[in-house]
């Protein structure tokens, strides 16, 4: 498979990287094509690794990874260019978080959400919230989380939340411990989670933790 990670801080490095290993074609895209943490990734990962544009990342990836910051994704994305996205699977993974007077804050929340603002800004993509709720380590790697703990998908193609789903059980997750959450308006309530991780992060001092969904019966 081909992949576009748009992208290049420590979640779309560690999901690139993941996905090379799995050998898997991957080009991780940036604003400018001479980025230097995007040429120094793909010299280090090399063989099936590649840096470009956000445009050539999407241009190139049969599913695109959109990894950058919650607040920028629609502009990230207007610069991939939607004709790079029309028909693709496009997994969202950020956060919309913003920091005002010091202090995290969420935007948007509970009225809305960067994956549903992504499906109307590129209504011909399939778009599939997902992993925004684990950092980025164990996103691809949740063995370092002990337990049967889970992850969500979101989106309003069935097609491309099994496709997802299976890039997630590639990553480690089995497919029994993906909760599919229904359409993209539900990533509302795994965007407004990352209010309770940060208070969990702040509390246990590390990033390597996650929850599970225990059901009576």
């Amino acid at each position: 498979m081909r992949y576009g990670v748009l992208g290049t801080g420590e979640v779309g490095r560690a999901l690139a990287g993941r996905l090379v290993e799995l050998g898997h074609e991957v080009t991780l895209g940036s604003r400018t094509r001479d980025n230097p943490v995007a040429a120094q990734w793909a010299t280090a990962a090399a063989g099936r690794a590649r840096a470009g544009t956000f445009a050539e990342a999407a241009a190139a990836g049969e599913v695109v990874v959109n990894a950058v910051g919650g607040p920028v994704a629609l502009a990230a994305l207007r610069t991939a260019g939607a004709e790079h996205l029309d028909g693709k699977v496009l997994v969202d993974v950020c956060n919309p978080l913003v920091f005002l007077d010091g202090e995290a804050r969420l935007d948007p929340v509970e009225s809305d959400s960067v994956g549903e603002r992504i499906q109307r800004a590129f209504p011909h993509a399939r778009v599939v919230k997902t992993l925004n709720t684990v950092n980025c380590r164990v996103m691809v790697d949740p063995g370092r989380v002990p337990g049967a703990h889970n992850v969500f998908v979101s989106g309003d193609d069935a097609g491309a939340k099994e496709q997802v789903t299976a890039m997630l059980g590639e990553f480690g997750w089995p497919a029994e411990r993906v909760v599919d959450l229904g359409g993209i308006r539900s990533a509302r309530s795994v965007e407004m989670y990352l209010g309770l991780w940060l208070t969990m992060f702040r509390r246990f001092g590390s990033p390597d933790f996650n929850i599970a969904v225990c059901r009576a019966g």
